[in-house]
């Protein structure tokens, strides 16, 4: 079985959609992922991903499904009250200096047990997305055992979600066995960036996904279109692009 997810374009927050920018990236990534194989589509409910999906629908007639624990992890019953700030925070959105102090963070266990993270609504919803995804791949052939999944069906399907950076990271950090903070502190995926997925099935009936591509933006590169900024920070602090934000 192969995963495809995909980033939404250039974001533009205030109306839940895509800038300019975004618009031609999407058909940009819609034109890459039309002859690609594929046997189902899935989308957030948020209209930044559902237009990025837009193109890719009209140009191979795929239907789709919307799934809520799809949406970005990204809302005020995910945040948790910071033990510095007492500001209200996502899981994703710290600085070096915080994760520091707090190394428990990058555990793929005790990150949920630190007491502000434990009392607050962040391990329910992440469960509910990793139960969500779990529970799609057992309709497809893989129920989760432990670390693995049990091969119930194999096959070779394809699946495709049009999604966000935050609930990736998640998905993956679940899928790769480790604290969502390695993935989405340690990596970026741009936007309409493509990163794929793959099972392996060394042992009869126990699957693995391992990653063949990451944060893929090659159509862009192609188009002569320059990446998008969205969700990364300076490179340099003197770039003074974008270092705001964090704890």
């Amino acid at each position: 079985m192969k995963l495809i997810f995909i980033r939404h374009g250039d974001p533009d927050y205030s109306i839940d959609s895509l800038t300019e920018k975004g618009k031609v990236e999407a058909e940009l990534v819609g034109e890459r992922l039309k002859n690609l194989p594929c046997d189902a589509v899935f989308c957030s409910p948020l209209g930044r991903a559902k237009d990025t999906m837009k193109p890719y629908l009209e140009k191979t007639g795929k239907g789709f499904k919307i799934y809520d624990w799809l949406q970005e992890f990204a809302y005020d019953e995910v945040k948790f009250v910071s033990p510095e700030t007492n500001n209200k925070k996502f899981i994703w959105d710290f600085k070096p200096e915080f994760l520091d102090r707090y190394p428990d963070f990058f555990d793929k266990d005790k990150w949920k047990e630190l007491e502000f993270i434990k009392n607050s609504n962040v391990p329910k919803a992440t469960k509910a997305v990793f139960d969500g995804f779990d529970n799609l791949l057992k309709e497809f052939g893989y129920e989760r055992q432990g670390t693995y999944y049990k091969v119930t069906k194999e096959n070779h399907k394809t699946l495709m979600f049009f999604c966000h950076f935050g609930v990736e990271a998640l998905i993956l950090s679940h899928l790769f066995n480790c604290s969502p903070s390695v993935v989405s502190h340690n990596f970026i995926a741009l936007p309409t960036s493509v990163t794929t997925l793959i099972t392996e099935e060394r042992n009869k009936g126990e699957a693995y996904f391992r990653c063949q591509q990451f944060g893929d933006i090659s159509h862009l590169y192609k188009a002569g279109e320059e990446p998008a900024f969205a969700g990364r920070f300076c490179e340099c602090y003197s770039d003074d692009t974008r270092h705001e934000n964090g704890e």
